[in-house]
């Protein structure tokens, strides 16, 4: 089947919707694609060569940002708030492995979900399920559950907003990381892990001050930094309305994001997601779960990656840390029977959800930390190589996931629970996040 941006309509899609009125989603994507694009082809390619330095080894990839962005976060404060804690995250992990870092937000296009049923039923009223701002709104009303296709243009200006004020925070020195206000562990105090904390934090400021004074260039090697975006390609014609062919360069784009990747349930070998996803030419994240076979995924990476181009695929596998033992392995020796040099990365969020007794979905700290220590183990015992951790975050102060240092509970859960869909580590539960894994990197 020869490939173009709608070529995927040919195929069964997963998670869609219909809109109400084909013409109006009609002019939506026409308008769409006559926008400039979000983010360009040179950056994609940056991406992708630094994706093959780390499934080489040589690099360690950080991709976190918020489960499903809100058009209402689309404000300085909260994009602000997640940069600071990617920032200080990766610092923290160019300590523990020594490696460069490469820095990717959940951000500016997260803005769709998708969800295990059609429809909700609150007070005996059945409406469709709320898919994320892009598709519908949060609100249960008939009105407002109705899929709109102007929402999609809502989120292109949304994502373009948020890219434009991340590049101008890092134009213009916000990566600083000398301020000491960026080291405040005092959420730790109490906890068994303070004083590795806190030697951390010191041992990261003895090493920028070195770096500085020995060198001289602090201003730019310490002070800028790249940041790409991802987001899960789940809305297909918002995802077709940004694919465009460039100047200079053979081949399909999408330009909505540097990083799209594909969900398991939508990763069906004759789906229209992978139909879409085969034909562009961004690096492309594949979610597998514990329902994921053999079969399946060397299928799907030979549709994807037939060329099998260095940083073209990246596997995030998500089992659960009570699941990893068993699924995991199987998977890892399949792809090196293929031959094939992919970029591992775990993400320890998805498959250690639970449902408290009063209905609030959370996670558990020590399971997430479980999951990824479990996995830096496999991959090694394995030969193989955890190259990156996948994580859903938000630089406020939520209260949404269970446990870290300052031992949260599930009566806590309704202090400060903000997310829409699933629940993000915190900026402390963060931080300490990537100082477990530094200082597990570090014992290896």
């Amino acid at each position: 089947m020869m490939w173009s941006p709608t070529s995927w309509t040919q195929k069964p899609a997963a998670q869609q919707v219909s809109y109400g009125d084909p013409e109006a989603l009609t002019r939506v994507i026409a308008e769409m694609s006559r926008l400039p694009p979000l983010v360009t082809s040179w950056e994609v390619e940056n991406l992708r060569a630094g994706l093959a330095r780390a499934a080489r080894g040589e690099a360690f990839v950080l991709q976190g940002g918020d489960c499903a962005e809100s058009f209402d976060d689309c404000r300085s404060d909260p994009i602000a708030a997640k940069l600071k804690i990617l920032l200080q995250m990766s610092l923290v992990l160019v300590h523990g492995t020594k490696k460069p870092v490469i820095r990717i937000g959940r951000i500016a296009g997260q803005y769709a979900k998708p969800r295990s049923a059609d429809n909700e039923t609150r007070g005996g009223v059945t409406l469709p399920a709320y898919r994320g701002d892009l598709i519908n709104r949060d609100a249960f009303t008939a009105e407002d559950r109705a899929p709109d296709p102007v929402l999609m243009l809502r989120a292109y200006e949304r994502a373009a907003l948020t890219l434009n004020f991340i590049r101008a925070l890092v134009d213009g020195g916000f990566a600083d990381l000398h301020h000491p206000e960026y080291w405040d562990v005092s959420f730790a105090e109490g906890s068994p892990y303070a004083a590795q904390y806190h030697q951390i934090v010191d041992s990261i400021r003895e090493s920028l001050d070195f770096v500085s004074a020995i060198t001289g260039v602090e201003a730019e090697v310490l002070r800028r930094v790249d940041i790409f975006t991802s987001h899960e390609a789940l809305a297909l014609p918002y995802e077709q309305a940004t694919t465009r062919q460039v100047p200079r360069r053979p081949g399909w784009y999408n330009l909505s994001t540097h990083f799209p990747w594909i969900g398991m349930r939508t990763a069906q070998l004759d789906g229209a997601h992978v139909e879409f996803h085969r034909g562009i030419n961004n690096p492309l994240g594949i979610k597998i779960g514990p329902g994921m076979t053999t079969d399946w995924l060397v299928g799907l990476l030979d549709a994807l990656d037939p060329e099998r181009k260095p940083g073209k695929i990246t596997l995030i596998h998500r089992m659960g840390a009570g699941k990893l033992q068993q699924h995991l392995p199987p998977l890892v020796e399949a792809v090196r029977g293929t031959g094939r040099t992919v970029l591992w990365v775990c993400d320890p969020m998805h498959g250690n959800t639970e449902t408290t007794p009063q209905g609030i979905k959370t996670r558990r700290f020590d399971n997430i930390v479980s999951e990824l220590e479990q996995s830096f183990e496999l991959h090694a015992q394995l030969g193989s190589h955890l190259g990156g951790v996948h994580v859903e975050l938000t630089g406020e102060n939520v209260t949404e996931c269970i446990g870290g240092a300052r031992g949260l509970s599930e009566v806590d859960l309704e202090r400060a629970y903000k997310s829409r869909v699933d629940p993000r580590l915190n900026y402390e539960q963060a931080l300490e996040c990537a100082m477990r894994i530094a200082k597990h990197l570090r014992q290896r």
